[in-house]
């Protein structure tokens, strides 16, 4: 069964709400450039509020070694995702679960995943400017470079077509963020719910 994480959480309410959807994680983002970062205080309190077995993920952009790991010990932080231009280096020796983003402009872009060692590999779409929450999808044919068991999918993902993308692409994981929001960073019940729901019966 495909897991699903929802990302770019911004309070508790949508936090419980995605985790009593099913979801299997939580984004919480500290970019300082997206209209989804939350603050580190308002993190720590949804990361104490989820249940056990919800894997809590920072997302960082480009942000340097000590801060991240000064947010993830006060957040309590699971999983780290680089969602930036960090190199293999940035992403290596941590001591809890990493994920690296590619924003993938096209068929080669996957080809550096194999230099990173991480666990898993998310793949975004290019935007210019933009570091994820576009909506924008990645042709599944660019991902076969990317072992599906180390995929999360993610990019243009919504209710109506996860299912379609899971049975295409067969990722470990799908991402979501704008897909189920009524505005950046404020989630939408019916399509959290729906998104779970389908994502799980591709």
């Amino acid at each position: 069964m495909t897991m699903v994480k929802v990302c770019g959480v911004t309070s508790v309410a949508d936090a419980l709400l995605a985790a009593e959807a099913g979801a299997d994680a939580i984004g919480l983002n500290f970019s300082p450039h997206s209209p989804r970062r939350v603050a580190i205080d308002v993190a720590a309190t949804i990361s104490a509020a989820l249940p056990a077995g919800v894997c809590r993920v920072g997302v960082f952009v480009d942000a340097p070694r000590e801060e991240v790991r000064a947010i993830a010990a006060q957040v309590g932080l699971d999983a780290l995702q680089f969602h930036g231009s960090e190199d293999p280096a940035s992403c290596a020796g941590w001591h809890c679960k990493t994920i690296k983003a590619l924003r993938v402009r096209d068929a080669d872009t996957l080809a550096r995943a194999g230099a990173y060692a991480v666990d898993l590999i998310l793949a975004d779409a290019y935007v210019e400017g933009r570091f994820g929450g576009t909506g924008q999808r990645v042709p599944a044919d660019w991902l076969v470079s990317v072992p599906s068991e180390r995929l999360i999918l993610a990019g243009g993902l919504t209710p109506d077509n996860v299912a379609d993308a899971i049975r295409a692409v067969r990722p470990l994981a799908v991402d979501v963020a704008s897909g189920v929001e009524r505005a950046p960073g404020v989630k939408d019940r019916e399509k959290v719910e729906r998104f779970i729901a389908n994502a799980k019966t591709a």
